[in-house]
C-alpha cells in the first residue's frame, strides 16, 4: 500500500490541525480527564476528515479504506492516546455498520451529522460481564409495538459521557447466541435540551491509568424505548455486522500507533544523545544503540504487515488473519517500545509529564481494547486449524 499525493495531503492537513488545535490543549484535557469532543469533532467535520470512507450522499468523501488508515497514522502525531482513540471511535468503530447496512432514513438522521461533526457517537458492545466474549452480552431489547424496549448495561464506553447516540449491540431474540443480536442506534440525549434520554443513566465516569483525556463511562439502560426502525440492517445479524466492524477497528488500531511508536523512539534517540554519563552520552552505549535499532526494526515490520493487510482489504479480500496479527503486534509493541524507551530516560521517564511515560500509560490499552491479545491469538489459532472448536450448543 503506497500513499499517494492525496493521502499525504490529508495527513498534512490533519497534522496541521493537531499542531494548532489539539496538542496545545492536551495537558489541560489530560488533567480534566475529558476533552471537548463536540468542539473538536465539529472542526474535523468542517475539514472533511470524519467521513473519508463514508458515502458521498451523507457528506462523506467516498474514498477507500487506505485513506482511513492514512488518517489513523497521522493521528499518532497527537501527544496523547485518548483524543485519537475518541476520533477513531467516531470514524471507524461506531459508524461503519451504519454506513453499510443502515436504511437511507437512518443514515440521514445519524450518519450525516456524525460525519459533519454535529453529533458525537459511541459504540456499545462491552458489558461488565462480557468484554472479550462479545457473544456473552446480556443487554436485551424486547419488542413493544413499533419499538424496542432496551434494558442492560454497557461498560468501558469511549465518548459515552458526551455522545449523542450509541451504536449498541443488543440481544433482540432467543435463538443461538451468534444469531440473536442486532445493532441498534440508541439516542443518548434529547436533541432539544441535551438531557439524557429517559431510562439512560451515566452511572460512572471510569478513572483509568491512561487515555485520560478520553471520557469512558458505565451506562445503565432501564426500559429505554427506541423505534425498531433504528435497527441497523436485518434483525439477528448484529454479531456478524460487529465482527465486520472489528476488522476495520483492528486495522485502524495498528495504523494509529505507527507514528506514535516512531515518535517514542525518536524522542529517546534525541534524549540519549544529550544525556551525559560516565564521560560520554547515553547514546554512546552500544546496548542503547542496538536496542533502539531493534525497536525501530520491529516498528517497520509492523508497518509492512499493516500496509499489506490494508492493501488486501481495499482489494476486497478478507483480512481477518492479517488484521488480527497486526492488532496483536501493535498492542505488544505499544508495551515493549514505551517500556524500553522509558528505561533509557531513567528518573525523567518516571515523571507524569514526560511524553514517553504518557505513552507508556496510554499504550497499555492496546493489548486489551478492541479485542485482547488472547482473543487475537485465539482467532489466529482457529484460522491455522490448531484450536479445537467448542461443541455446538
Amino acid at each position: 500500500m503506497n500513499y499517494t499525493h492525496e493521502h499525504l495531503e490529508i495527513q498534512k492537513t490533519l497534522k496541521r490541525f493537531i499542531d494548532e488545535e489539539i496538542n496545545p490543549h492536551v495537558d489541560e484535557w489530560e488533567e480534566a480527564e475529558i476533552f471537548p469532543a463536540h468542539q473538536v469533532f465539529k472542526r474535523l467535520g468542517e475539514l472533511g476528515l470524519l467521513g473519508l470512507t463514508k458515502p458521498e450522499d451523507y457528506g462523506g468523501a467516498g474514498l477507500d479504506y487506505s485513506y482511513a488508515m492514512a488518517m489513523a497514522e497521522a493521528l499518532g502525531h497527537t501527544h496523547c492516546g485518548g483524543v485519537p482513540m475518541a476520533i477513531g471511535v467516531q470514524t471507524d468503530m461506531a459508524t461503519p455498520a451504519l454506513a453499510r447496512f443502515g436504511s437511507d432514513e437512518l443514515r440521514k438522521e445519524f450518519l450525516a451529522p456524525a460525519i459533519a461533526g454535529d453529533m458525537v457517537t459511541c459504540i456499545g458492545v462491552s458489558e461488565p460481564g462480557a468484554g472479550s466474549d462479545v457473544a456473552g452480552i446480556k443487554s436485551r431489547a424486547v419488542k413493544d409495538g413499533d419499538d424496542y424496549v432496551i434494558t442492560g448495561q454497557k461498560m468501558w464506553i469511549t465518548n459515552s459521557l458526551q455522545a449523542d447516540w450509541m451504536c449498541m449491540l443488543v440481544n433482540t431474540g432467543e435463538g443461538p447466541i451468534h444469531k440473536n443480536k442486532s445493532l441498534v442506534i440508541v439516542p443518548m440525549r434529547d436533541g432539544r435540551n441535551g438531557k439524557l434520554t429517559k431510562g439512560i443513566e451515566v452511572a460512572k465516569k471510569i478513572r483509568k491509568i491512561g487515555m485520560n483525556s478520553s471520557d469512558t463511562g458505565l451506562i445503565y439502560l432501564d426500559e429505554v424505548r427506541v423505534p425498531q426502525r433504528y435497527r441497523i440492517g436485518n434483525e439477528g445479524q448484529g454479531f456478524i455486522y460487529q465482527m465486520q466492524q472489528f476488522q476495520e477497528e483492528r486495522l485502524w488500531a495498528a495504523a494509529s500507533c505507527l507514528q506514535s511508536l516512531t515518535n517514542c523512539i525518536q524522542w529517546t534517540v534525541e534524549w540519549a544523545q544529550e544525556r551525559k554519563m560516565f564521560g560520554a552520552t547515553l547514546a554512546d552505549q552500544q546496548w542503547v544503540q542496538f536496542k533502539l535499532a531493534e525497536l525501530k526494526t520491529e516498528v517497520e515490520c509492523l508497518r509492512a504487515l499493516t500496509y499489506r493487510a490494508g492493501e488486501l482489504y481495499v482489494g476486497g479480500q478478507d483480512v481477518l488473519e492479517l488484521a488480527s496479527m497486526a492488532k496483536l503486534k501493535a498492542g505488544r509493541l505499544n508495551r515493549i517500545v514505551s517500556d524500553t524507551c522509558l528505561q533509557f530516560w531513567g528518573g525523567m521517564g518516571f515523571t507524569w509529564e514526560n511524553k514517553v511515560s504518557r505513552m507508556y500509560r496510554d499504550g497499555r490499552l492496546g493489548s486489551i481494547g478492541g479485542g485482547a491479545d488472547e482473543v487475537m491469538l485465539g482467532i489466529l489459532a482457529k484460522i491455522m486449524g490448531i484450536a479445537k472448536r467448542p461443541a455446538a450448543q
